[in-house]
């Protein structure tokens, strides 16, 4: 027999774990670090602020999730046969038997310099999320301990064989664009992936064994940031996304990229896979109607110019005008558009993101999810 590499000896540790029987999964549990693209209710938790038409088409309310529905996370804990997640800082009604939610609308890999309520930037940055984590672990481990089981801790098991799931930097790359440019922010973009790199060590030192990173959205394709950002025709690519800061994304992906594969040299036992979700977006952003979509980079809640946002107008927000309030009309079938706000995807988006990732042609190094889990269908 030829010698089993590091990530080999994980995935047969893990396929011992599977069992012959339908709907079985080596992941019981998900535990996600992220911000708005993943968040299910953190931050609407400390701060209820949601209105409708958020949550319109799967949840018919407002769920605290930045789609008219379901989020990809939620598509993934589908798959595995899981509940959706319930946020760590929902106080009402959450279950933590099959993982936790620490991501937040908002939240940045770096810690912000300045409030929510300056910049509108979360306080629950990455390493307030994973302290969070951490706290939570050793609470639950310490009550299970003392014989003390309730019915929505994990199992003392859960933690090592969970797959933990971070998706998050966007508001890193595009919080202060307009204010210091393209070359302003990428100085900084190699601290934002190296704090990724050192996240992803803690938490395996914590006893994750098994860590998917998300990389950076085509923003460049993003109806806010077309209507916004400072940019000309000639910046516009033939699907009408913009070069320059496309450019500079993909600057950042291979940072991260070159980090997790340091990382992995540290932690050769761990499986760490770079999740190139970016690829999936930009097909569906610039070749829409070949996936069953007819806007890409039209926002389908707001108001306003070809991309439909206009950031005084916009979704769900009210404003008054000549004495009479005004709310962003939302389109009759968000499932026929890429993007839901301007910055997040729709439901239909989401659903296509993730069957994409969960097809497994997007993890770097090659993953066999199929083989760790019987994935459930989804939609």
């Amino acid at each position: 027999m030829g010698l089993v590499t590091a990530t080999g000896l994980v995935i047969l540790m893990l396929c011992s774990l599977v069992g012959s029987s339908q709907g079985n999964c080596a992941f019981p549990a998900i535990f996600n670090f992220g911000d708005s693209n993943s968040d299910t209710g953190g931050f609407y938790a400390a701060f209820p602020v949601l209105h409708r038409p958020y949550g319109m088409t799967f949840f018919h309310k407002p769920a605290g999730r930045a789609s008219d529905g379901r989020l990809v996370i939620d598509f993934l804990a589908q798959a595995f046969g899981l509940p959706f997640l319930s946020p760590y800082l929902q106080s009402l009604g959450s279950d933590f038997r099959h993982g936790a939610n620490y991501a937040s609308d908002a939240g940045t890999v770096l810690q912000p310099n300045t409030s929510l309520y300056v910049t509108g930037i979360s306080p629950f940055y990455l390493a307030v999320q994973f302290n969070q984590m951490k706290d939570f672990k050793v609470r639950a481990l310490d009550l299970l301990s003392k014989g003390k089981h309730f019915d929505y801790l994990p199992t003392t098991d859960v933690f090592s064989k969970a797959l933990y799931f971070l998706d998050i930097g966007q508001n890193d790359f595009t919080s202060q664009l307009g204010w210091i440019g393209i070359e302003g922010v990428k100085k900084f973009l190699p601290e934002v992936a190296s704090q990724i790199g050192e996240t992803v060590k803690e938490l395996y030192a914590l006893g994750a064994r098994t860590i998917f990173v998300a990389n950076l959205a085509p923003i460049g394709c993003f109806p806010a940031f077309l209507t916004e950002l400072a940019h000309n025709n000639s910046d516009l690519d033939t699907y009408g996304c913009m070069i320059s800061y496309n450019d500079a994304v993909l600057y950042y992906n291979n940072l991260l990229k070159e980090k997790l594969e340091e990382v992995r040299k540290v932690i050769p036992d761990a499986s760490v896979v770079y999740v190139d979700s970016h690829a999936v977006k930009l097909e569906i952003y610039t070749n829409p109607k070949k996936h069953g979509f007819l806007y890409g980079t039209k926002a389908c809640c707001g108001t306003g110019g070809e991309y439909n946002f206009n950031q005084q107008f916009f979704c769900s927000q009210k404003t008054k005008i000549n004495g009479t309030d005004f709310t962003a009309p939302v389109c009759s079938d968000p499932s026929s558009y890429v993007s839901w706000d301007g910055i997040h995807n729709t439901e239909a988006a989401n659903l296509y993101i993730a069957k994409e990732i969960l097809s497994g042609k997007y993890f770097q190094p090659q993953f066999p999810l199929n083989t760790l889990c019987d994935l459930q269908p989804i939609g």
